[in-house]
């Protein structure tokens, strides 16, 4: 056999072990996550729920997820294990600092963008009416079509063949 014809396959089988390797290290690094999992951290499950480690056994963690609100898990179920100021950011709402500084605080309606003595009406567009009119008011004929062919093909008349 020729090495033309098995560099495809030899390119095949290399892909696959990368693939496989980075899989298996991240299996690894979420299971030592897992494992160092103590009483009293703050977790996040798989689910999106925000709790704290209370018992962690073989298998199954006990999570408190609001004060008497108990728990249990399968440890698989734990999706990241957080740091308590990052626990308590999402948490308890508690901030550092960061957003409590010179930044402008955007309100919730649109009335800062005018001032108050910008004119309503700027362009003199107070005198058109956007509403509808009645249907009589609007029933001028168009140049021309008094003569025009109508398309009402409800006699029968198709073109269906």
């Amino acid at each position: 056999m020729d090495i033309v014809t098995l560099l495809p396959f030899i390119v095949l089988i290399g892909a696959m072990f990368l693939m496989t390797r980075s899989a298996k290290k991240k299996q690894q690094a979420a299971a030592n996550m897992r494992n160092q999992m103590q009483p009293g951290t703050g977790v996040r499950t798989i689910g999106g729920l925000y709790a704290t480690v209370k018992e962690v056994n073989d298998d199954t963690v006990l999570l408190e997820a609001a004060p008497g609100v108990h728990l249990v898990f399968a440890k698989n179920a734990i999706g990241a294990v957080l740091e308590d100021a990052e626990y308590n950011r999402i948490v308890h709402g508690d901030e550092d600092g960061d957003l409590k500084g010179d930044t402008p605080i955007v309100p919730d309606d649109a009335s800062s963008l005018t001032g108050p003595g910008a004119a309503a009406d700027p362009a003199g567009d107070a005198g058109i009416d956007l509403g509808k009119k009645d249907a009589a008011d609007d029933a001028e004929p168009a140049p021309g079509a008094e003569g025009a062919k109508s398309d009402d093909k409800s006699g029968g008349d198709t073109d269906a063949k």
